[in-house]
């Protein structure tokens, strides 16, 4: 049976929600649902949403006759098209595709709006999409005879990690399934989105609540998980004062001395007396090897990358090693530093890497000499310098004998187990750091511990009071079975207060560092990594600071608000290859990338936290000694002995889920896969099997036709900018279908003729929205695998069918043949500085390649030269760069204007004049121009990216990235502002 196409499949309103996607991952927009526990490269949530909306919507296309009746729309437009030029001419057609395009932009609105983050709360929006989805399932229905009141498949993401595609499934009205291997990552989406339904609209069970009168409590409304988070918030306050009583001694206030006042002008300044107490916020630690000087006799020496402390204008502070006597002591400055290179570099001997120099002698110390101290438990720490909180902002302060005894007093009774695999290890595992119980100081095991056993405290308080409280069953049905009564909900408060222990977990290690620019601790994870860190941050635990165990409950309670709390969904654990597809679900997934790093050896971190905390609990879930590893579907070559191996587990692994999904999802609807794995360059000679086309292939192979692919923002420009050519700015939604049994074979010169004939359309659709040139070759593969996935096989003149990595060489040849015949059709000397671009960048050259060049382009190296593109002379020639284009310029003014200009002035504009000079520019360009102009961006970047000059790749997919709000704003300029002008050439 052949179904409607829906939205998906034909168009979706990109530009938005790419928008939408990059400010949700800007820092600073408030709680959000990823705040309930850290997981690695979660899709954005806008993302997740639009995907299913449209995946979830019928296309118009498949509904056209409805719209066709329906009289009062249609006679509306009927008028708009009697009053264009065609008038009356053939009305029926384009009275049918007018009205289709109307109504695609009317979901294109409603998905402009759902992606918007101000919107994630918006009750009335979700509902009208809500019912849009159920009127294209009823459609469905009626198509299928069934009554209309029969339930929609649930949407199922088998590779739930983060969970933002069961929850934004959840938040559109479905019923979802989350399950993954990983038990954190299970964890985290019964956080989610499978407790919060059970529990949603009830009163907090807190004595405070209780206490309070039938008035106040009248007068409040407890919508979703708002009576839930106030619990969590309750029990998590009390934990947190239980905790000082036990441990503040751990954690003591800083006393001035008269002798530290007297000493330091900032401190008198701001009128601090002796035997004042200020709250330490945190205490930087150095590492310390022996020093390998003889002379020293083994004397511990400090290890630092930097000894900034703040580095905000003004409020400069650092730490200086005074050096006397053959020994050392750290000294606070509160100043701007005279050499700001030394107090950048530390103890380091360069600026990289793990040498350093002796600070006492001056003898250098190895990286081999501190692994081989590190393996064999001599590697120590001291503190540089303690961070309290002071009355208009951050203090800081030497050591103190105080401090260093509190520190010392820590005598931890357990500790984590388990061995740091090299593979996440990065930099930390050579140094002796192998095992996860080495992470911690004695006082962070102490303070963790104790966190830890408090919850199973808290969990007997609230049982308690949830019985006493009377809101709900007074039955003994656990949450791991389902129960939703009062054992049930002290389960589930339980959970969000192990979450806190495990989100402090991320904060409170020693392979944290110090941010000198915000004046605060960062957290382990801030990448895919257990790194090495010389100078780390110890956060108190007790205080109100990043990294303390207060604001890790207050700030997961308030993302509850953005949780939907309904319908009822289900978390489990279960192995993707061997899913039970129960009730032909709708699948929507983000799997593995194929090598990337493996989040099971990462997630062992919190896990054995959570272990230890919710055993109790979940003994199915946390039953496990580690995060199972073998099954987890990544290509590791540590793990299965060789890359051949690796790559055949993967291939294996995904074939066999994929042909699951092909077989038992609902057929009604397509398939969305995202992928952000980077094609590798493929090599002209040999075929190279790389993550993407292995994947694809898996994908391929397992009987679904690859209907096309919608570049998704997944990463802030200026991330992708700065890891260079190898970074993705997007993930790549695959639009699946099964293939049909009637697909027919076609030869190798075929499918080239069916590329050549489909694949320029589909590259100028893709250059028209504004695609960033980053993601241009991924996203071009979309349409070259839908030829080639819709033909049961592509023979080659062999007999032998055409292999996915094959088949990608054609795609990505086609490209590029197309890429350079939109250069062919530009002016001749923008054809010239291309060919010279490509041979030689912007370095200097032979003057006779500029003449050959110039011959093969029918132009004259004076004519370039005076076209202002070129600079020759004493048998050299070269490419201006864009810093060197005269200022002033504008394309009115110039009698021989070029693409090549237009392009580089642009870029120079961006880099130093901004948004309104460059839509100056636009706006005095003909379309044609303009199409030219981006038409060059792309190509120029992919130029750079094949010769890895990574750092001129950047302005052309800056440019092009920011196009449009250039277009938006020349769009906005008076009229005179406006007018094109049209190039003439001096050959």
């Amino acid at each position: 049976m052949s179904y409607p196409k829906k939205l998906i499949e034909v168009s979706i309103p990109l530009k938005e929600i790419n928008d939408a996607c990059a400010y949700e991952k800007l820092p600073g927009i408030g709680p959000h649902p990823r705040g309930i526990h850290h997981w690695w490269a979660r899709r954005p949530l806008a993302a997740a949403r639009a995907v299913l909306f449209c995946q979830l919507v019928d296309d118009p296309s498949g509904y056209a006759d409805e719209l066709v009746k329906d009289k009062a729309r249609a006679k509306a437009t009927e008028q708009e098209l009697l009053m264009e030029p065609e008038g009356e001419k053939d009305l029926s057609p384009r009275l049918r595709e007018r009205l289709i395009e109307k109504e695609r932009e009317r979901l294109h609105e409603m998905v402009r709006k759902l992606v918007v983050w101000e919107n994630t709360t918006n009750e009335s929006l979700f509902k009208q999409a809500q019912q849009e989805i159920l009127k294209s399932w009823q459609r469905q229905l009626k198509r299928e005879g069934k009554p209309l009141d029969t339930p929609m498949p649930p949407v199922l993401d088998p590779f739930a990690g983060g969970g933002a595609i069961p929850l934004e499934a959840q938040r559109l009205g479905m019923e979802a399934h989350a399950s993954d291997l990983n038990p954190v990552a299970v964890l985290i989406n019964k956080a989610m989105i499978e407790i919060p339904p059970k529990f949603a609209g009830l009163p907090p069970v807190n004595p405070e609540w209780q206490g309070k009168t039938k008035e106040e409590k009248a007068a409040t409304t407890w919508k979703g998980a708002q009576g839930l988070a106030e619990d969590v918030r309750h029990y998590g306050r009390w934990m947190r004062e239980e905790a000082k009583k036990r441990i503040g001694h751990l954690y003591p206030p800083y006393t001035l001395t008269q002798e530290l006042i007297d000493a330091r002008p900032d401190l008198i300044k701001a009128g601090y007396k002796a035997g004042d107490e200020l709250t330490v916020i945190a205490w930087l630690w150095a590492r310390t090897v022996p020093s390998p000087n003889p002379a020293l006799q083994g004397k511990p020496v400090p290890l630092v990358s930097s000894f900034w402390l703040c580095k905000k204008k003004g409020k400069e502070a650092y730490v200086e090693p005074v050096v006397e006597n053959g020994d050392y002591r750290f000294e606070i400055r509160v100043r701007k530093p005279k050499n700001s290179a030394a107090v950048e570099a530390g103890t380091k001997a360069t600026g990289r890497g793990s040498d350093f120099h002796c600070l006492v002698s001056g003898v250098a110390i190895s990286g081999n000499y501190i692994k081989e101290t590190g393996k064999r438990g001599h590697m120590g720490a001291e503190i540089m310098s303690v961070v309290c909180e002071g009355q208009r902002g951050r203090v800081y302060l030497p050591t103190s004998d105080a401090q260093v005894k509190a520190a010392a007093s820590a005598n931890p009774t357990w500790a984590p187990s388990g061995k740091i695999p090299r593979l996440t290890g990065g930099s930390c595992e050579p140094y002796g750091m192998d095992d996860f119980g080495k992470l911690f100081t004695p006082r962070q095991l102490v303070a963790l511990t104790t966190f830890s056993d408090l919850v199973a405290e808290a969990r007997k308080c609230i049982l308690a009071d949830t019985r006493t409280a009377g809101h709900l069953p007074n039955d003994d049905t656990t949450l791991e079975q389902s129960g939703i009564g009062s054992h049930a909900y002290a389960d589930a408060v339980a959970v969000y207060l192990a979450n806190a222990v495990s989100r402090s977990v991320d904060f409170n290690n020693s392979c944290v560092g110090w941010r000198c620019g915000n004046e605060k601790i960062m957290n382990l994870f801030s990448r895919q990594a257990i790194p090495m860190v010389w100078d780390y941050g110890e956060a108190n635990i007790l205080a109100d600071v990043v990294g303390g165990f207060g604001p890790s409950i207050e700030y997961q309670t308030k993302c509850f608000r953005y949780l939907p709390a309904k319908p009822q969904a289900k978390a489990f654990q279960q192995d993707a290859q061997t899913h039970r597809y129960d009730g032909e679900p709708i699948i929507s997934s983000d799997p593995p990338y194929y090598d990337n790093i493996g989040y099971a050896d990462l997630s062992d971190l919190f896990y054995l936290w959570q272990r230890r905390t919710l055993k109790s609990v979940f003994p199915k879930l946390m039953g496990g000694i580690l995060v199972p590893k073998t099954d987890e579907l990544i290509a590791s070559t540590s793990r299965h002995g060789s890359k051949k191996k690796a790559e055949d587990f993967f291939l294996n692994g995904m074939s066999a889920v994929a042909k699951r999904w092909a077989e038992f999802s609902n057929p009604s609807f397509p398939t969305t896969l995202y992928y952000a794995f980077k094609q590798n360059e493929i090599k002209s000679e040999g075929l190279v099997s790389t993550g993407w086309a292995t994947f694809l292939g898996a994908v391929i192979e397992s009987g679904f036709a690859v209907l096309g692919t919608w570049p998704i923002r997944s990463e802030q420009s200026t991330r992708v900018l700065s890891l260079g050519n190898s970074a993705l700015a997007s993930s790549i939604v695959l639009v699946c279908r099964q293939r049909t049994q009637t697909a027919e074979t076609i030869t190798k010169r075929e499918f080239i003729e069916a590329l050549e004939a489909e694949l320029p359309e589909a590259l100028r659709e893709l250059q028209h929205a504004n695609l960033s040139p980053v993601d241009l070759p991924q996203s071009a593969i979309g349409p070259g695998m839908a030829i080639f996935s819709r033909y049961a096989a592509v023979m080659k003149g062999d007999g032998k069918p055409m292999s996915v990595t094959e088949a990608l060489q054609l795609i990505n040849h086609e490209l590029g043949h197309l890429l350079d015949g939109q250069i062919s059709d530009m002016d001749p000397h923008t054809r010239f500085a291309c060919k010279w671009f490509a041979q030689h960048g912007f370095s200097a050259a032979a003057y006779g390649d500029a003449e050959l060049i110039a011959t093969a382009t029918d132009v004259s190296v004076q004519g370039v030269v005076a076209a202002g593109v070129l600079e020759s002379g004493k048998g050299k020639a070269r490419l201006l760069k864009p810093a060197e284009l005269p200022g002033g310029w504008s394309p009115e003014g110039d009698p021989h204007l070029t693409v090549w200009e237009v392009v580089h002035h642009l870029i120079r504009l961006a880099e130093s004049g901004g948004d309104g000079d460059c839509a100056k520019v636009i706006a005095a360009l003909s379309h044609t121009q303009i199409a030219e102009a981006r038409q060059l961006a792309y190509r120029l970047f992919t130029l750079c990216d094949q010769q890895k000059w990574s750092e001129l790749a950047q302005p052309y997919n800056q440019l092009v990235t920011n196009w449009q709000d250039y277009s938006d704003l020349a769009a906005q300029l008076p009229a005179a502002a406006a007018k094109p002008v049209q190039a003439s050439f001096d050959l």
